[in-house]
């Protein structure tokens, strides 16, 4: 079963730090390049950071680097994408998404994306 699993969210204050995973289940992901994505109430979902699965070379939006860091551990039976978040702000609230894209692009847009997780809530207080 193909499936991508998110974890790590919760409330923070701002300055804080979090780390969220996300569980990727499948030979599919063997090979695929891995992203964060953010969704903010009222507002579309937006890229935040991708890892590719050839060299490991990584993506980040502008908005969150220096901040945030993208990593995976790979296995030959589960891969595990990490996003370590550091100086959090409130302005980073929001439902973060784990994605796979199969064509291993590490890709800033939505659409080259295959698979998504349910999202995992990030609350920054102020």
């Amino acid at each position: 079963q193909v499936q991508l699993v998110e974890s790590g969210g919760g409330l923070v204050q701002a300055g804080g730090s979090l780390r969220l995973s996300c569980a990727a289940s499948g030979r599919t992901f063997n090979s695929a390049a891995m992203a964060w994505f953010r969704q903010a109430p009222g507002k579309e979902r937006e890229f935040v950071a991708a890892i590719r699965w050839s060299g490991g070379s990584t993506n980040y939006a502008d908005s969150v680097k220096g901040r945030f860091s993208i990593s995976r551990l790979s296995t030959p039976t589960k891969n595990t994408v990490y996003l370590r978040m550091n100086n959090l702000k409130p302005d980073d609230t929001a439902v973060y998404y784990c994605a796979a894209d199969t064509t291993d692009s590490a890709s800033m847009t939505e659409a080259e994306y295959d698979y998504w997780g349910q999202g995992t809530q990030v609350t920054v207080s102020s």
